[in-house]
């Protein structure tokens, strides 16, 4: 079974954390935002190091370690205004990004201390109930987030039934660097997405409605290339990509292959969703895990995803969950020597 401990309190409650190992593969996961704290993958002379970004403590996941390898929601991204209408009345929600809400507001999924559902010796399963009304958002939503080793790889399915209409998009928040944690920055590491559109966004990062086709741009990743190969700006990506590879058999569509040239890791994405937001971590400047230190660049996000904004934008694909149905997002990591 996955090896269970108390690690600290956070709030006055305990801090639960899961281990599995199988398959070549650890994977540390927290109960606080139902949180991928930490991934061991070999590189191609079987070395491991553990490629996502982190804290080693819950006084440092609660001060420093905002969305790093969480379950985020009710909403993950943008919500212009932190409102929406839904069946002709004006939702409002808790707003924490200037006029706008962000990640499900100031108390989202990742500041919840989740339960440990169900485990065995290659998965684990998270709850939560979020009442109506928590953040301003309309029914009581019961959601799971389930990690799973599977083969070579790692699965995360994200799923969430309501008693009233609203509106979800619950996505996993971890930052990569495929060289390892605290190595330094991302942006000489590969890239490949495939994606032929993207969305642009104003000044405040909520997309402008238009999809564009990324030829021509920065946004072109549909041939492997470094990160940092071209920017859009100073602040390099925090845009969603529209992904354009077909569904394959098992619901999923191939999302994106990232490579790090120097260890031989490579890890490829596949998933349920439309969009996938890229996030080079502009923002990091503070602690990380063993002793690193976190700058500009220091992960990737690659949060597969339902478009930003979409509650107002309805040429976007649907985030409307009503009773009865049950939202289900698969993400799939695959992890292959290069």
């Amino acid at each position: 079974m996955a090896r269970i401990t108390s690690i600290g309190r956070i709030g006055g409650t305990d801090v639960h954390q899961a281990t599995l190992e199988a398959n070549g593969l650890r994977v540390v996961l927290l109960s606080w935002g139902a949180r991928l704290a930490e991934l061991w993958v070999p590189d191609s002379k079987g070395n491991l190091a553990d490629i996502v970004l982190g804290h080693d403590n819950p006084q440092d996941w609660q001060t420093h370690g905002t969305y790093l390898g969480a379950t985020c929601g009710r909403y993950a991204n943008r919500i212009a205004g932190g409102r929406f209408q839904l069946d002709g009345r004006t939702v409002q929600l808790d707003r924490n990004e200037g006029a706008n809400a962000l990640h499900g507001g100031p108390h989202g999924f990742d500041r919840k201390h989740w339960q440990i559902a169900d485990h065995s010796d290659t998965h684990v399963t998270f709850a939560t109930t979020s009442p109506d009304g928590e953040m301003g958002y309309p029914g009581t939503l019961h959601a799971q987030t389930t990690y799973r080793i599977d083969g070579s790889g790692l699965t995360i399915e994200m799923t969430a039934t309501t008693d009233a209409p609203t509106m979800v998009n619950l996505v996993n928040h971890a930052y990569f660097n495929l060289a390892g944690q605290g190595s330094g920055d991302v942006m000489g590491q590969h890239l490949q997405i495939e994606a032929s559109h993207y969305l642009p966004v104003d000044s405040q990062l909520i997309p402008t409605g238009e999809v564009l086709t990324v030829a021509g741009t920065a946004f072109d990743f549909r041939e492997t290339r470094p990160i940092g190969a071209s920017l859009p700006g100073p602040n390099a990506f925090d845009h969603n990509l529209c992904l354009s590879a077909p569904t394959g058999p098992d619901g999923l569509r191939p999302c994106l292959t990232a490579t790090d040239p120097a260890s031989g890791r490579r890890m490829k994405l596949s998933t349920t969703e439309a969009g996938v937001q890229l996030y080079t971590g502009v923002h990091f400047d503070g602690p990380g895990k063993q002793g690193a230190r976190y700058s500009r660049f220091a992960g990737f996000a690659t949060e597969t995803q339902r478009f930003p904004d979409s509650p107002n934008r309805p040429q976007f694909p649907s985030a409307r969950l009503t009773p009865g149905d049950t939202y289900r997002h698969t993400m799939r990591f695959d992890f292959t020597p290069a």
